[in-house]
């Protein structure tokens, strides 16, 4: 019922800038929290932003002040602009909703290298 879409994940160097994008094709997303979330190679899957449908954000400590998540209800988009990239934001980057089911994006790999 509900499909997320990632795109724009691939590799920078540190200090450079990404920005992700996730579309839902499920009814009435602009009610709906949507969340950005990441994994590394052996670490625990990990939130990283939230946006409500009312505009409120959150995010976590690690990306404060570097990350903005943003949405376009128009388009039932959200997007991750990540600048000051680190090479520990290296992860696969999943897009979430809850809508009384889970769905899950297929995830877009980010890697921060030189």
């Amino acid at each position: 019922q509900v499909q997320l879409v990632e795109s724009g994940g691939g590799l920078v160097q540190p200090g450079g800038s990404l920005r992700l994008s996730c579309a839902d094709s499920g009814r009435f997303f602009s009610i709906y929290t949507m969340s950005w979330n990441r994994q590394a190679p052996g670490n625990q899957r990990e939130l990283v932003a939230t946006i409500t449908g009312s505009g409120s954000t959150n995010y976590a400590d690690s990306v404060k002040g570097r990350f903005t998540i943003s949405r376009d209800n128009g388009k039932s988009t959200v997007y991750l602009q990540m600048n000051s990239l680190k090479p520990e934001d290296t992860a696969v980057y999943y897009c979430y909703t809850n809508r009384h089911y889970g769905y899950w994006g297929q995830g877009t790999q980010v890697t921060v290298s030189s």
